[in-house]
């Protein structure tokens, strides 16, 4: 939603300050000039990306447009559904969770909890995890180990789409130079013609330049930023899981575990730890009444 609002107030600003300038709207609409550089953009970024980076760069393209969906809402989900199968486990054994993870939209625990259940690299991470434990097969400081890795590939892998629209919004002014200097070769064509007549064919030439430069800066480069930062805000969800689930496999309880996870996160999303236990408390009790009954 920011970033919508943020498009507007860059395109009112710079528009409507040419306008209140006294510039003449219409001179800014030069197809030929948005033809070259958004061309010459769109073929170098083809030329540049593979067809899964470009996909990539579409779907972070238009989350972006949208609010973001890690809120401290949700982190207080993810720490109590992470608390009911560490619960779980601890009281039945690992073993007993193999259902749940094995299909977790099938899952009682999981489905408690849908707000987490629609991020789906979140939950295959965290069931990919807990199998390992439930394997048997890793010790603790590998199962760290391995966690890490998993998400410092996850987001060099997030990264590639921000990347390669910055790289994009890098060659956006040169464009603009490239149409200016083409807008120019037209103008010498009629360098005996009037004095009017050349001013007009020059401001066409510079509208190139100002386009490149505009695009890039206006809206490229800050969209790249959003992009890189929604990676960010993924990994840190993702870190919680990892935090979590390896202070449980090092021994410790299923509070102390979510306690671990909550210290890991920014202040904005971080729960109270009272909020939290509590939280933790009414899943236990929520669990022993659907079983009761």
């Amino acid at each position: 939603m920011l970033a919508l609002i943020g498009v507007g107030v860059v395109t009112l600003g710079v528009f409507g300050g040419f306008v209140l300038a006294g510039g003449p709207p219409l001179i800014l609409l030069q197809p030929a000039e948005y033809l070259v550089i958004g061309g010459a953009a769109v073929g170098g970024l083809l030329i540049s990306t593979t067809p899964s980076v470009l996909r990539q760069l579409i779907r972070q393209s238009k989350a972006a447009m949208k609010p973001s969906p890690f809120t401290a809402a949700l982190y207080l989900d993810l720490l109590q559904l992470l608390y009911a199968l560490m619960v779980k486990g601890k009281k039945n054994g690992l073993i007993a969770l193999e259902k749940d993870l094995a299909s977790p939209a099938e899952s009682a625990i999981f489905s408690a909890h849908p707000a987490v259940l629609a991020h789906h690299e979140a939950v295959t991470f965290a069931c990919e995890a807990l199998g390992m434990l439930v394997d048997g097969t890793v010790r603790p400081d590998d199962f760290e180990m391995v966690l890490s890795l998993h998400l410092d590939t996850h987001h060099d892998e997030e990264l590639q789409a921000a990347g390669t629209l910055a790289k994009v919004g890098d060659t956006l002014p040169g464009l603009g130079i490239v149409a200016a200097v083409l807008g120019i070769v037209i103008t010498m064509q009629y360098i005996d013609g009037k004095p009017g007549e050349i001013g007009q064919h020059v401001a066409v030439a510079l509208v190139g330049t100002f386009l490149g430069i505009f695009l890039s800066y206006g809206y490229v480069q800050p969209l790249a930023a959003n992009i890189e930062g929604q990676a960010a805000a993924e990994g840190r969800f993702l870190h919680c899981i990892k935090h979590c689930l390896v202070a449980f496999a090092r021994g410790a309880p299923p509070l102390v575990a979510v306690e671990v996870a909550r210290h890991g996160l920014f202040s904005d999303d971080r729960p109270e730890a009272e909020a939290l236990a509590e939280a933790c408390r009414s899943t236990t009790r929520s669990t022993t009444v659907a079983r009761a009954a």
